[in-house]
């Protein structure tokens, strides 16, 4: 796929114009796709997949994606295989978003990219390298792991990175990268404790 220079700006963490037709039509086309998964019944197995590689940057094998779905530029993701979400997933993925293998996400699970200036006259507008006055903000990428299991309603925030093997207990917010095989919890999130073999469960 062609990357312009308004979505490079992006990738290079760089000031951008939401706004540009360049990102218009991605994220146009993204939410038209998001609308139709979102309308299938959940045993349109065939067509829901048909849409989710049509949408999505790179994904895994033997992923399930309960519904509904919101990517903002789906291109901007790459998740593994086995993946699965349960309802309302919702992916901002201005910058990139990038998910590992064997992942578990429960409801209403949130990701965010996107980083807005504080000072309210410059969220209206701030002048470009070109001195035009635009609306324009930053992208921060967000790394998660394989073999994470996060709860209902956790938010990621831009520019966290997420270890391998963790779980983040429902409703965090996860604003600082948290390691590999860690508990974590909270808003904002923290960790509680490493994951041990004390946790395995016996049936």
């Amino acid at each position: 796929m062609d990357i312009s220079a308004e979505e490079q700006k992006i990738f290079e963490g760089k000031w951008f114009s939401p706004g540009h037709p360049d990102l218009v039509a991605i994220k146009r086309r993204a939410h038209d796709l998001n609308t139709r998964y979102n309308a299938t019944f959940e045993g349109e197995t065939e067509e829901r997949e048909r849409i989710l590689r049509g949408l999505i940057g790179r994904l895994g094998k033997d992923c399930r994606l309960q519904g509904p779905i919101f990517f903002h530029y789906g291109t901007h993701t790459e998740i593994g295989d086995r993946f699965f979400a349960n309802f309302n997933l919702t992916i901002q993925d201005d910058a990139k978003v990038t998910i590992g293998d064997d992942c578990n996400f429960g409801p209403g699970v949130t990701i965010v990219t996107p980083v807005h200036p504080m000072l309210a006259e410059e969220r209206r507008q701030l002048k470009d390298v070109d001195g035009k006055m635009k609306h324009m903000c930053r992208a921060k990428p967000v790394t998660i792991g394989s073999d994470c299991w996060f709860g209902a309603n956790v938010v990621v925030c831009p520019g966290v990175s997420i270890g391998s093997g963790c779980v983040i207990g429902a409703g965090s917010v996860v604003t600082h990268d948290i390691p590999d095989n860690c508990f974590a919890a909270g808003n904002p999130c923290r960790v509680i404790r490493e994951i041990t073999e004390e946790e395995r469960s016996v049936l």
